[in-house]
């Protein structure tokens, strides 16, 4: 099997992968086209890859689509689990928009950027007008209900499997639980329910590499957001690799080649 990856560390552990610069794919087309998976390309290259060079990419084309940012991300875990999904308002940075924020949630709630990861562009709102210099600074408004938490947990999904689970809990005055923000790791009493849920929202959407964050909420598990280029603090603590389990997934996924069929011979036709 074939592979050549743009990101050399997502890739580590996986055995014979040629590796190219993301800005190289196009000096390097004709052994980009003899690959049979193309692992961790950027963004920008995932629509040509896809439909352009009719190329497999890893991680799924419906990863990148659905990670790319919280709205697309938001909507497609609200079409498939939406009792799941904590109450979110989506709505143009307009004054109106400002008034049925107000009437629809209290304060304090969770305000977010469309594109951001590790901690970087969430917001706790409090007040007005911690709420219009928010709106003052993004043209799309995504608001959220601020659920009473002190943790939340990461499940980490690699092919079509969860992979490990822990949790992350917020550093004392804070309300954000990210390692990046300060967050310790604990990896005791992981809820199984939020584990089923995981696996069966990740088949359904066609996602095979993401790091889902949850929410626990007397006993209920509701999704914050999942991450396609996660961190890895959690694996590395525990001593797992990911390169042997997405080379395992990649290799249950090569078709194998079709039979030859014998042709049928043709009858004549009664006249």
């Amino acid at each position: 099997m074939k592979l050549v990856s743009f990101d050399p560390f997502r890739s580590l552990g996986i055995p014979g992968v040629t590796y190219l610069k993301p800005e190289a794919v196009f000096a390097h087309r004709d052994e980009v086209q003899a690959a049979d998976w193309l692992l961790f390309p950027e963004y920008w290259q995932v629509n040509f890859l896809v439909y352009g060079w009719r190329k497999r990419v890893f991680p799924s084309h419906a990863t990148y689509l659905m990670g790319h940012d919280k709205i697309e991300m938001t909507r497609a875990l609200q079409s498939v689990a939406a009792p799941h999904v904590p109450q979110t308002l989506i709505l143009p940075g307009t004054e109106l928009a400002q008034e049925r924020i107000l009437e629809e949630l209290s304060f304090p709630f969770v305000a977010k950027a469309a594109r951001s990861s590790m901690g970087q562009g969430v917001f706790l709102i409090e007040n007005r007008a911690q709420l219009r210099a928010y709106i003052a600074d993004h043209s799309i408004l995504y608001v959220q209900e601020h659920l009473p938490i002190d943790r939340d947990l990461r499940v980490v999904w690699v092919g079509d499997r969860v992979v490990t689970a822990y949790w992350r809990i917020g550093a004392e005055g804070g309300f954000k639980n990210n390692v990046a923000q300060g967050g310790a790791l604990s990896f005791e009493g992981i809820p199984p329910q939020a584990l089923t849920l995981v696996a069966k929202v990740a088949k359904k959407l066609k996602i095979n590499h993401a790091g889902f964050d949850l929410a626990l909420v007397g006993g209920h598990p509701y999704f914050l957001e999942f991450n396609v280029m996660f961190g890895n603090h959690g694996l590395i603590e525990q001593g797992i690799k990911l390169g042997p389990i997405i080379l395992d997934y990649l290799n249950r996924q090569v078709r194998p080649p079709r039979r030859p069929t014998t042709p049928k011979p043709v009858l004549p036709k009664a006249s």
